[in-house]
């Protein structure tokens, strides 16, 4: 017997005068906009758990690789979050100048970078352990601290920081 916890809602879409569940996608849009009420410019992401969450939502129906920086500020408070480069079912070409650019706009003191493997696996491969350290290059000489480079996988998550590779 599943108690309250266990459940799960089902959501409902006011049609006319009338109400029907929702669909899978409307059910995800109305996750990404709850979720972007609680990650707006600003909170203070002191939490993996709120990172996770949200770039959970972000990426669950994605057929492709998306590679996104968490721009924050010195209280590691955040600025913005960049979908930086789009790539294919299974990889992103990411430029170190670009990201560089981008953080510099936004004057950054911290990033976490994230990106999604549509394949299902999250075990971060070599060429992703390869730009890490070249992002993580890149940012020191401008004394900006990567804090995390976290793989996503459907439910699944690996954070490079807690595998002590950052």
């Amino acid at each position: 017997m599943a108690n309250d916890n266990d459940s799960v809602r089902t959501l409902y879409v006011r049609e006319f005068n009338l109400f029907r569940e929702a669909t899978p996608e409307e059910t995800l849009l109305a996750a990404r906009q709850a979720i972007a009420k609680r990650f707006r410019r600003g909170v203070t992401l002191n939490s993996p758990g709120l990172v996770r969450e949200y770039l959970r939502v972000s990426f669950a129906t994605l057929e492709h690789e998306v590679f996104c920086v968490l721009l924050l500020d010195a209280r590691h408070r955040l600025l913005s979050f960049q979908q930086m480069f789009r790539g294919t079912i299974d990889g992103a070409a990411v430029f170190p100048r670009e990201v560089v650019k981008e953080v510099l706009k936004y004057n950054a003191a911290a990033v976490i970078f994230a990106h999604n493997h549509p394949s299902g696996l999250a075990e971060p491969s070599v060429a992703d352990g390869a730009i890490t350290r070249r992002l993580r290059e890149a940012l020191a000489l401008i004394d900006v601290q990567v804090l995390d480079h976290l793989v996503v996988a459907g439910t699944s998550f690996v954070s490079m920081a807690e595998r002590g590779w950052i």
